[in-house]
């Protein structure tokens, strides 16, 4: 987490994790919504609304929860097997979210990078946001990173 831009007030974070998995077998893991509750802690992932030509594609819009709390996120990039983006649209208490994922094959599987972009939607939260944003998407990084090693097996 980097501090806010003093001329904008955005603030940005960026995780990583790596797996040795191969991209190949990493991307569907994050670029498939339902997908998501293999591997994190929320228990309901789905598409709210499928894209087309492509169902997780740009334009659809996934609902993720954990016990009936969780956010509605669009996609805006998706560029398998490497690049996925998104922006929150309900859910969370920003405003102009947008989180990049990105897998880059290394020597010894995928380097995984989670980097993000948002303002407070309140203020005041900018400090506990600066903790909770870039704690939780550490999570999620090590959580795929640990599944898809996991399905990796023995290599």
């Amino acid at each position: 987490m980097t501090p806010p831009d003093p001329s904008t007030g955005r603030s940005t974070y960026r995780v990583t994790a790596s797996t040795r998995a191969p991209v190949d077998a990493v991307w569907p893991l994050v670029g498939e919504a339902r997908r998501w509750s293999e591997w994190s802690f929320l228990t309901n992932t789905r598409l709210e609304r499928e894209a087309s030509p492509v169902p997780d594609g740009v334009g659809a819009i996934r609902k993720f929860t954990r016990f009936g709390v969780g956010s509605r996120e669009e996609v805006v990039a998706w560029d398998p097997p490497g690049h996925l983006a998104y922006r929150i649209l309900s859910g969370f208490p920003v405003r102009n979210y947008r989180a990049d994922v990105t897998l880059t094959a290394d020597d010894t599987g995928t380097h995984i990078e989670w980097a993000g972009t948002y303002d407070p939607k309140w203020p005041g939260t900018g400090r506990i946001l600066a903790k909770v944003l870039p704690a939780m998407m550490q999570r999620f990084a090590d959580g795929l990173a640990a599944h898809a090693d996991g399905l990796a097996g023995g290599r």
